[in-house]
């Protein structure tokens, strides 16, 4: 856990340094239309990733929706399966309770009888 403290601390320092590197101002347009946008360099760079990120994080969700669906069915099937185990051991109890107990032989009854 303290591992990963230290990792988000250090790009949280490494994203610090980069706004305060890049403060030039860049026009930023999208082909074909006209409109500029003015943001400082270390702004337009971080607003892209953030894009970016937020794409990729929903290319991931997407892709795992069945595995998640499949999941969710095994988790529910499992459940089912838990219940009828019960279900089974409760009535091997009844049965091995109502069941006369065997007698008991001594150990050198048992050697005689081989």
């Amino acid at each position: 856990m303290r591992l990963v403290w230290i990792v988000t601390l250090l790009a949280a320092v490494l994203v610090v340094l980069f706004v305060v590197s890049n403060t030039s101002a860049v026009a930023i347009g999208l082909w074909p239309f006209d409109a500029r946008l003015v943001l400082p360099l270390s702004v337009a760079v971080l607003a892209i990733a953030a894009v970016a990120f937020l794409f990729g994080a929903a290319i991931t969700w997407f892709a795992g929706m069945p595995h998640r669906a499949k999941a969710r069915r095994l988790e529910r099937s499992v459940e089912v399966l838990q219940a009828e185990v019960g279900t089974l051991k409760d009535s091997l109890a009844r049965a091995e309770a109502r069941r006369p107990a065997a007698p008991h032989t001594p150990a050198s009854t048992e050697l005689a009888l081989r």
